[in-house]
């Protein structure tokens, strides 16, 4: 009978013998279950989970883990995962992947020099519990951070596309009278002028949201620091679309005139820092609606606040804000299945490598996404946002 994770003594299938006579690592991921109040999102998929045991590693999931986005334990159990009944036995792998940041608890019951993957949300992660990831000389990987061969960002990339169509969908349902919002239509109706949706950031995120509410047919107007992303997003979608770089006038009167803001400037991955303030989101038309995108790391708006899915909308100064960091957890098993698809091969040239720290001195596009590499903090903007003196992650690859 096949035991949790701690068990040495376990009973294998043909191919994971025959890996273990041929000397090849076999790895131990761990799936806990994330509170659904929250977040509805998994890290892998039934269809991932085989793939992974099907090269011979063994993935621990918490009963239960897949219910939200409507994946049932039996699907995990067929696709080849242990299914273990407390967190303890899935934090107890040699890695972890999960989406919201680990909490001091949960960093606890893991192992030392073990890896932790998640998402970053600097809001949501704490200081203390960094410098226990630090104190038990752990790896710390954030999907936000990670490269793939063409130096773009898969994770970030794949989630914004999904986010940008949920936001023209929640600002449409906040805009209605059923939930407190000035009874616009977010679209084009004969003899009525369009609602105005203001974007600022052109992002993957800015540039699916903007065609989507130019699809629907409202007004849009995109700004950006970076001249060159407006550009392509003005190729992209053509002279419907108004872009400028962010100059305080004409976005002031922007605000002024829309019925909806979008803010996914991101600051992690290099974007300057900018912020509207309070005085200017009190200039704005009472009853719009305010969509902070980039409240995991530090808001596009003085008036937001860090919300969850459980009490996502608040009003302020008579604006209705949508302020959580995982919008794209409003449809978890899309957004499952968009992750699934990155990280399954991921793990996979993690198995190949023999270990995540080779993994991180093999790829230049994985290494990026290590904020702690066994034990010392290697990302500057993460380390100075929470004080902690930082290291090139370079200096220590050559010992490993």
């Amino acid at each position: 009978m096949i035991q949790g994770p701690k068990d040495v003594t376990q009973l294998f299938p043909e191919e994971c013998l025959i890996r273990e006579i041929s000397g090849k690592p076999r790895l131990s991921i761990g799936i806990p279950k994330e509170d659904s109040r929250i977040e509805t999102r998994l890290p892998l998929t039934p269809e991932g989970v085989a793939i992974i045991t099907d090269e011979g590693h063994s993935v621990y999931i918490e009963r239960g883990a897949g219910l939200p986005m409507s994946y049932s334990d039996m699907q995990f159990s067929e696709a080849g995962a242990f299914l273990v009944d407390s967190p303890e036995e899935v934090f107890s792998a040699e890695i972890v992947f999960k989406i919201t940041p680990p909490s001091i608890e949960q960093l606890h019951m893991m192992k030392n020099r073990s890896t932790i993957f998640s998402m970053l949300q600097l809001s949501n992660l704490s200081k203390d519990a960094i410098e226990l990831m630090m104190h038990k000389k752990m790896n710390a990987i954030a999907y936000e951070l990670i490269k793939d061969e063409q130096k773009a960002f898969p994770v970030v990339n794949s989630i914004a596309e999904i986010e940008g169509n949920a936001a023209i969908a929640i600002i449409s349902d906040l805009m209605s009278s059923e939930h407190g919002g000035k009874g616009v239509l977010l679209g084009g109706v004969a003899g009525i002028t369009p609602p105005e949706v203001v974007i600022i950031g052109a992002s993957i995120t800015g540039s699916v949201a903007a065609r989507t509410a130019l699809g629907l047919g409202a007004m849009v107007k995109i700004f950006d620091h970076d001249i060159n992303k407006l550009r392509k997003i003005q190729h992209y979608l053509g002279r419907m679309v108004f872009t400028s770089v962010i100059h305080p006038s004409v976005l002031f009167k922007a605000l002024a005139s829309a019925d909806a803001v979008i803010g996914n400037l991101r600051y992690i991955n290099g974007s300057d820092r900018f912020m509207v303030s309070e005085d200017l989101v009190k200039t704005m038309k009472k009853g719009s609606v305010i969509v902070d995108m980039s409240v995991d790391q530090g808001g596009c708006f003085e008036t937001s606040e860090f919300r969850t899915l459980a009490n996502p909308v608040f009003v302020k100064h008579g604006i209705i804000h949508y302020c959580v960091p995982n919008i794209s957890a409003r449809v978890g098993r899309t957004a499952s299945i968009a992750l699934s698809n990155i990280f399954t091969p991921i793990i996979l040239k993690i198995g190949t490598s023999g270990s995540v720290k080779q993994s991180i001195t093999d790829s230049s596009g994985f290494r990026h996404g290590a904020y702690v590499f066994s034990g010392i903090m290697v990302n500057r903007l993460i380390g100075d946002y929470y004080n902690i003196a930082s290291n090139d992650i370079g200096l220590f690859l050559t010992g490993y």
